[in-house]
């Protein structure tokens, strides 16, 4: 559990209902269009990404900029960035920041900003990474505070879906109706776009 001195709460449900709840296989509609998850590249795209991650994966550090050049040289692609803090109160900490950052319209510079960041993540590490883009921490507390059940929503959902699909660890995608568990590839990550542009 995130200590009191941080400001944050992880909600009791954020860290036990993965193991307290039965996780079921989610629907497209469940993966791709949860109406609170940000939507990064092309809002209207024609092929839909979902990437489950975590800040503190090295391989989701390694892939999100192959990712991101793949997203916008395309044009046409939602991306939908998918927490899922397996790494710890410190992953949980840092999706709570950024996912809070989004109510403020810094999302994309929020998630930069700390998948930039090397080694392991802690609080301040995560606090000062906002402040650097402009979030103070007070705002940052107020605002996590302020949409607390929503953000814990966000995680709930996004644990049980990853379980649901038997995704075993981060990154893991969902990119049409075809499951890739793992990173990937530039060339691997264009094939998957025209496949599912195809189906």
């Amino acid at each position: 559990m995130i200590k009191r001195r941080t400001l944050f709460m992880a909600t009791a449900a954020t860290l036990a209902a993965p193991s307290l709840l039965r996780a079921k296989e989610p629907s497209q509609k469940d993966i791709f269009f949860d109406k609170d998850v940000p939507v990064l590249g092309n809002p209207k795209g024609d092929v839909t990404i979902a990437e489950y991650f975590d800040y503190q994966c090295g391989y989701c550090k390694a892939v999100h900029p192959v990712v991101t050049k793949v997203v916008k040289d395309d044009g046409n692609v939602r991306l939908v960035m998918k927490d899922w803090p397996v790494f710890g109160a410190a992953s949980v900490f840092a999706a709570q920041a950024v996912l809070a950052a989004a109510k403020l319209g810094k999302y994309q510079p929020a998630q930069e900003a700390l998948f930039k960041l090397s080694g392991p993540l802690t609080p301040d590490r995560v606090q000062q990474a906002l402040e650097d883009i402009g979030i103070s921490k007070d705002l940052l507390t107020k605002t996590v505070n302020a949409n607390s059940k929503d953000i814990a929503g966000i995680l709930d959902r996004n644990w049980l879906q990853a379980e649901g699909l038997s995704f075993q660890g981060t990154p893991s995608f969902v990119i049409g109706a075809t499951l890739y568990p793992g990173a990937l590839q530039e060339s691997d990550l264009k094939e998957a776009i025209a496949k599912a542009r195809k189906a």
